[in-house]
């Protein structure tokens, strides 16, 4: 159980460094948080600001389209290594490439719908490693059957909390680190890289 845990947990981790270094470099838009991007649309689109909430909706059809990739990946070779290490290599070159910023936030959504959709199952426990609103909720589940079980099923089984809380805290722990790597290092980006090899790698 040890691997998955430290599977989701980077995951979880090069997501919230992805994100941080989207939004920070790439016009206040997040690469793999689509419910925030969503909502700023919609805010702007509501302020009559109609060329930011397309800005802000762009990644949602990139992170789409690299889902569906990451899908296809999967039904025609059934491992998850093809779509992580297409991710790896776009992730790792983006610093290297003259990208505008509107281009670079598209690339790098891109590979997160790789992510979101290449790797979901851990231990055979569901989570997802590029959004962690649903993993929050899903940890006060747990904690309360943990604290408090519930009667044979009354309610659904939840992952453990332990899992759970990891890969929140990986995403706080990955956002704290990309905006570090901002500040530190010229390609923050190849960070993240280098952790899908080990994601593969286990």
């Amino acid at each position: 159980m040890v691997r998955p845990q430290i599977q989701a947990t980077l995951l979880t981790i090069i997501a919230g460094i992805s994100d941080a270094v989207g939004y920070v470099t790439m016009g206040g838009v997040f690469a793999a948080n689509m419910t925030g991007n969503t909502v700023l649309a919609g805010i702007a689109g509501a302020e009559g600001r109609y060329v930011d909430a397309g800005k802000h909706l762009a990644p949602l059809v990139a992170f789409f389209i690299g889902a569906m990739l990451a899908r296809l990946f999967l039904r025609l070779w059934h491992r998850p290594v093809f779509p992580i290490l297409l991710e790896a290599a776009i992730i790792g070159t983006m610093g290297f490439l003259p990208l505008a910023a509107e281009s670079a936030v598209l690339v790098l959504a891109f590979a997160m719908g790789l992510q979101a959709s290449a790797i979901t199952t851990f231990g055979g426990v569901s989570v997802s490693t590029v959004v962690v609103t649903s993993t929050l909720a899903r940890t006060a589940d747990a904690a309360l059957d943990h604290l408090w079980p519930a009667e044979a099923g009354k309610l659904p089984v939840v992952a453990t909390p332990r899992l759970l809380l990891l890969t929140w805290a990986g995403y706080l722990v990955g956002a704290v680190a990309g905006g570090l790597l901002l500040h530190a290092f010229a390609w923050p980006l190849l960070v993240p890289a280098v952790l899908l090899v080990i994601v593969v790698l286990l």
